[in-house]
């Protein structure tokens, strides 16, 4: 069911669609190094297979999970051989999960993409920024897949079932379709998988149905096919955050020790973790940032299987931290408002004055240097004059950000209303 070309490809028509980045990338026939990031199951090996063969580029690809640095070597030289990178067009080496990479062997890329041997594709269900190398980030773009909506699951199953040449010879009948989209979860190797299930459970039977009830009995009696491919990690991380975000100790350790025991890469867990303390903690317990970054240093200085204290430590302090998300909403309402149409000019006073031009122009004046008055404060306006009044930082409820409100109130009464 692996689609061949663009025209049977489904989804990110934001990269592929007519006019995108993308799509213009393979009509020119200039394809540069680049970096897929996206979810599992939404397209990103077929999209390099796709842009390979479109273009008329040989094929090579390696996994992160089982390649090392000869591996990738190897290729390079394969590369250099190669007779129609001889005549301008580099092979494409396709690295599937190349997050997993370490320093090493993404430094043995360097100089291939850099000297344009070979057209790197990388594939990544992890942020990029903190998983590739910066020298080879800088040489990369970055594109973005998204899980596939509603229309594109229900495209793919109505193609699996007229296309497959086992599907198509049966006679199925699809009465409902949420369950199975509930549990493809955007993905839609995991939906193929789904429907493969539900059809074996009724081999033999005239009429095979699809509805919500089947579905769910075929998961459940067969969990371990379901997740051959090993995609719980994402419902198992997503339950580990969604447990120490609920405060619940418990289920967080023991989601902590599924990932461990599973071979989860444990600096993938302790960035979880600073993200939680940042994004669901925040300022009501100030410390859980330091000591999730504490973590992450301490874990990634020794390793495993001794990491796994630490984690556990950060794990139930984060638990059992009193939650606050308000600089996380903070940041975002100032970013909504930055990203609309206008941008408002910041104030004449709160710009510096290196020139005698400047100050003529009323650069700097009517500031008030803070220091200068009584605790350490002055009721100056620092937003610009079209946002004056808006607020968009609100303390939350909690011990740590109650003094932060009193002392809001005090500064800005005329913001923050008292009680």
């Amino acid at each position: 069911m692996r689609p061949e070309s663009l025209a049977d490809y489904v989804g990110q028509k934001h990269l592929v669609g007519e006019g995108s980045v993308l799509r213009r990338m393979m009509e020119s026939g200039q394809l540069s190094s680049l970096i897929l990031w996206g979810p599992p199951g939404v397209g990103k090996t077929t999209l390099a297979h796709i842009m390979a063969k479109t273009m008329d580029r040989e094929f090579f690809t390696l996994s992160a999970v089982a390649a090392g640095v000869k591996e990738v070597r190897d290729v390079i030289d394969k590369a250099k051989g190669n007779s129609l990178f001889k005549r301008g067009a580099a092979p494409v080496l396709f690295i599937d999960e190349i997050h997993r990479f370490n320093k090493a062997q993404q430094d043995a890329l360097l100089g291939a993409v850099e000297t344009g041997i070979i057209v790197l594709v990388g594939a990544t269900t992890e942020n990029p920024s903190f998983e590739v190398i910066t020298p080879l980030l800088s040489r990369c773009q970055v594109f973005v897949l998204k899980s596939l909506e509603r229309s594109d699951l229900e495209e793919l199953l109505q193609r699996a079932i007229s296309s497959d040449v086992l599907l198509r010879e049966k006679n199925i009948e699809v009465l409902e379709t949420e369950a199975l989209l509930r549990y493809s979860g955007g993905d839609a190797r995991k939906l193929l998988n789904v429907l493969e299930l539900v059809v074996d459970s009724q081999t033999g039977r005239e009429t095979i149905i699809i509805d919500n009830a089947g579905v769910t009995e075929s998961i459940q009696e067969n969990m371990a096919v379901y997740d051959k491919n090993g995609e719980m990690h994402y419902d198992i991380i997503s339950a580990f955050i969604k447990s120490v975000r609920g405060s619940d100790p418990n289920a967080a350790i023991y989601y902590l020790a599924r990932m461990i025991d599973g071979g989860e890469d444990p600096l993938f867990i302790a960035r979880r973790l600073c993200i939680l303390a940042a994004e669901d903690i925040g300022l009501a317990n100030p410390n859980a940032l330091l000591l999730a970054n504490s973590c992450f240093e301490i874990v990634n200085r020794i390793g495993m299987p001794e990491g796994r204290i630490p984690l556990a430590e950060a794990t139930i302090y984060l638990a059992s931290s009193p939650k606050s998300n308000s600089a996380y909403m903070a940041i975002d309402t100032a970013l909504a408002e930055v990203r609309k149409d206008h941008s408002p000019a910041v104030p004449l006073h709160l710009r510096n004055a290196p020139t005698s031009l400047m100050e003529e122009l009323g650069y700097s004046d009517g500031y008030k240097y803070a220091h200068d008055y009584p605790g350490h404060f002055t009721d100056l306006e620092f937003l610009p004059q079209e946002l004056s009044g808006r607020v968009f930082y609100s303390p939350a409820p909690n011990r740590h950000e109650d003094a932060l409100r009193a002392y809001l109130e005090k500064c800005w009464p005329k913001y923050y209303q008292k009680g």
